[in-house]
């Protein structure tokens, strides 16, 4: 297996879905290495030379102004991290692990954080050993970046802390003899490189970005086929209409409409009785649209941060100074991703309207709840219950994260982002949108059955040819939830997508 090279500039997000989900090897890059070897080797000297910089020989935080002795300049640092290991709640899964270890090496590669080299590569080797630290999901605050959830990852490296290695939690110590290794001796400023920046907050934001470029795909579809079932028209999908207001999401998603709806005999059929759809059909193109824009802000920032340098204080060891900044501030990330929150939301929010048009009768020209002998049978009845419960759910859950700043240190961290929170809370409302959108899709199919034998569009019967493999028409009451489960799990895999692609190419 190919590995993924790193030198803290070059990351793509593609590196770190390979990392994070396929289990790609990672290594430090030749000429990275000798930076980080320069950069340590400074700040061995200065310890010697009885500089006083900030964490390496002072404490930390609101406690900057005391002086550490240089014969404990390295216990400084392992209690750093002990301290700041006190995390509560369900850990990080996983794939955010090793996100996060992997964007945390990446940022160290850099060479300006003084970490030797032995310590970083300890890093790496439980990367490719699959050494992943159990890492609790509350206790950031994005002030001096993720220092909390970081501290349990670094932990690990010097033996201490739980692991889950080969399936099994167990001591980071019992996982580091399983493997041959040892547990690294901290050097002076290695638990501050370890434990401060926004690694947490971005490795989550990552991979919510890779996840929602599938979903946006999945939204356009299934809002194809509510149009097919609901017998829209197709005047709000008209190039002109948005070459006048050339906003890039909007005309993305008209395009994509057009290209799914493209000989459609529904449509055909039904245009010319009425000159426009309900605002769920008709400013799809805008709404759908805005939120791709969102998106599209946020992986932006994100593709930023994967390779930045965000600990403190940053050592520019060819200039002889070490820089007490604020990089490790979450805010670029707490901002995106409150953003990414609201824009995922109202994908779910619109999605649940075009439900509720499909079961109810007197708005869709289609049987009752979507299901013959109404009354007997509920149907649909309840699915939009709970699209509805997971909209409104999400519309608490998209309040900003990035305006409730709480002081924190002694007031010494008097602004903090809440990144940590914002980015957890994205990942949330990202995957209640993929579940609103499955609902959709289990409706909008069982919608197009009874437009027969009229035929949908290109992309839209592509769609629904793949679905039905799947999905069973609803003929009579049953238990609804595998059905949906399905549905999510289609929608999640990406499944309705490659059919409607291969009928139609690939959707932007």
């Amino acid at each position: 297996m190919d590995a993924v090279l790193l030198n803290g500039q070059s990351l793509t997000l593609k590196d770190v879905e390979n990392v994070a989900r396929r289990g790609y090897k990672v290594e430090i890059a030749p000429e990275a290495k000798e930076l980080i070897k320069e950069c340590a080797e400074s700040v061995r000297k200065w310890v010697e030379e009885g500089r006083i910089v900030y964490g390496v020989t002072t404490g930390f935080g609101d406690l900057a102004s005391v002086v550490i002795p240089r014969d404990k300049s390295r216990q400084l640092q392992e209690n750093l991290l002990m301290s700041h290991s006190c995390g509560f709640g369900e850990a990080y899964p996983e794939e955010v692990v090793r996100a996060i270890m992997l964007l945390r090496v990446n940022t160290l590669t850099r060479g300006y954080s003084g970490i030797s080299l032995a310590t970083l590569q300890q890093m790496v080797d439980y990367l490719n050993a699959g050494i992943h630290p159990v890492v609790p999901q509350q206790g950031s605050v994005g002030a001096s970046g993720d220092l909390c959830p970081l501290s349990h990852v670094a932990i690990s490296l010097i033996g201490k802390g739980d692991v889950v290695y080969k399936g099994k939690k167990m001591t980071a110590a019992d996982a580091i003899a399983a493997e041959g290794l040892k547990p690294v001796e901290l050097q002076p400023k290695e638990g501050l490189a370890l434990n401060n920046g926004t690694t947490v907050m971005t490795a989550v934001a990552a991979l919510c970005i890779i996840d929602a470029m599938k979903m946006v795909k999945n939204a356009d579809i299934a809002a194809a086929m509510s149009a097919e079932a609901l017998h829209a028209v197709p005047y709000a999908f008209d190039r002109r209409t948005h070459d006048l207001r050339p906003q890039h999401g909007q005309g993305i998603v008209a395009e994509n409409m057009r290209r799914l709806l493209e000989g459609s005999e529904i449509v055909e059929k039904y245009k010319k009785d009425r000159v426009q759809d309900a605002y769920s059909l008709r400013c799809l193109p805008q709404v759908h649209g805005a939120s791709r824009d969102a998106i599209g802000y946020v992986k932006d920032k994100v593709e930023i941060e994967i390779n930045s340098v965000t600990d403190n204080p940053i050592i520019f060891h060819r200039d002889g100074e070490a820089i007490s900044g604020g990089n490790f501030h979450g805010q670029p990330m707490a901002m995106a991703m409150d953003f990414f929150g609201i824009a995922c939301a109202e994908f779910a929010n619109i999605a649940e309207r075009r439900i509720a048009r499909l079961v109810d009768h007197k708005l869709s020209d289609l049987p009752p709840f979507l299901v013959s002998d109404s009354g007997v049978n509920s149907g649909f009845m309840i699915p939009q219950y709970t699209a509805a419960a997971i909209v409104s759910e999400d519309k608490v859950l998209a309040h900003p994260s990035v305006v409730d700043s709480i002081p924190t240190s002694a007031n010494q961290e008097d602004h903090v982002s809440m990144g940590g929170y914002s980015a957890r809370k994205g990942r949330q409302i990202l995957d209640n949108a993929n579940k609103v959108i499955a609902i959709e899709m289990l409706n909008a199919a069982q919608g197009m059955d009874f437009r027969a034998p009229l035929k949908p569009g290109k992309g839209t019967r592509a769609a629904f040819a793949e679905y039905r493999k799947h999905v069973p028409f609803y003929e009579k009451d049953q238990v609804m939830q595998p059905l949906m489960l399905k549905s999510l799990e289609l929608v999640e895999a990406g499944t309705i997508i490659s059919a409607a692609e291969a009928a139609v190419g690939e959707l932007k």
